[in-house]
């Protein structure tokens, strides 16, 4: 089976510069995949080796099977890409922006109005570019990497500029088209947002991969605290020692991964049915800054 994205051993030189480091990772049908790192950690770079537009020095890429940079028109058809600096001709149109394109890319340009409805710009398809706000241009180039139904996406750092709905909106696009098959891979700074919305991450610093899975997976490769609150409904619980009260019908512990059923299960009995449990596992950014931080120990 043809994955769809494949890069074994891949560094990436600029003269003295080593921009990618032997980096190695595979991506399944189907996956939206988070790449993040801070800015020169080489996440642009791997993107455009996996597009075609520039060649590793060392190493092998592999995009649905073939090397990107010797690929035809074929592979290019099969691709979508949204830059993190999205430009269109200020004088077009968003509709005649889309047919520009769609011809380019060598696909009819009858499906661009319900791409421009898909994105949340049908009203505004006849409108000049040059009066589009940020947000605006950002949706107009998601559907420009859309069109053609593409089997692999790329798109970097795509929600800068939407507003809150319209991120959501955003994560509900890539939801439909993971169900599809398609292959998603998104360069992001914004971490809090990939929760729930990347089967997987990928970890980048200084050109190299350090950490790379799922977040459930990071979560047991760093063995981060839990945090483990109650909110008393009526006065201020007492479950030990080990808890300590952070404000009055409050008490919370912190306790290692590996220990978190054993006090749950020795909590739930103790508790009121009207009290409120929360159970904060690290997010992402902890999980980063964990991973950061393991790096600069070495």
């Amino acid at each position: 089976m043809t994955l769809p994205i494949e890069l074994v051993g891949v560094t990436k030189c600029y003269g003295e510069h080593v921009a990618v480091r032997d980096v190695s990772f595979a991506l399944e049908a189907g996956k939206t995949v988070a790449l993040v790192g801070h800015n020169g950690a080489g996440k642009s770079t791997l993107i455009k080796l996996m597009l075609g537009v520039t060649r590793p020095s060392a190493g092998a890429v592999r995009v649905l099977g073939i090397d990107p940079v010797s690929s035809g028109p074929t592979l290019r058809r099969r691709l979508g890409f949204l830059p993190e600096n999205v430009a269109f001709h200020p004088a077009s149109t968003g509709r005649e922006a889309l047919d520009f394109f769609a011809r380019l890319k060598g696909e009819p340009i009858g499906a661009n109005m319900a791409l421009l409805e898909r994105v949340g710009l049908a009203a505004a398809a006849d409108r000049r570019i040059g009066a589009y706000s940020k947000g605006m241009r950002q949706r107009l180039g998601l559907a420009q990497a859309l069109i053609g139904s593409p089997d692999i996406l790329f798109l970097d750092e795509p929600t800068t500029g939407l507003d809150p709905a319209l991120r959501r909106r955003f994560y509900e696009i890539l939801g439909q088209l993971r169900n599809r098959g398609v292959t998603v891979l998104l360069s992001s700074h914004a971490l809090s947002e990939l929760q729930g919305n990347a089967d997987r991450v990928l970890v980048l610093n200084a050109g190299a991969l350090i950490a790379d899975g799922s977040l459930s997976a990071l979560r047991n490769l760093a063995r981060l605290p839990v945090r483990i609150s109650v909110c008393a409904a009526h006065g201020t619980p007492d479950f030990g020692p080990e808890w300590r009260e952070i404000e009055e019908g409050r008490a919370t512990r912190i306790c290692e991964p590996g220990e978190k059923l054993a006090v749950l299960k020795t909590l739930l009995p103790r508790l009121d049915p009207a009290d409120a449990l929360e159970i904060d596992e690290p997010s992402l950014d902890d999980l980063y800054a964990h991973f950061l931080g393991a790096e600069v120990e070495q």
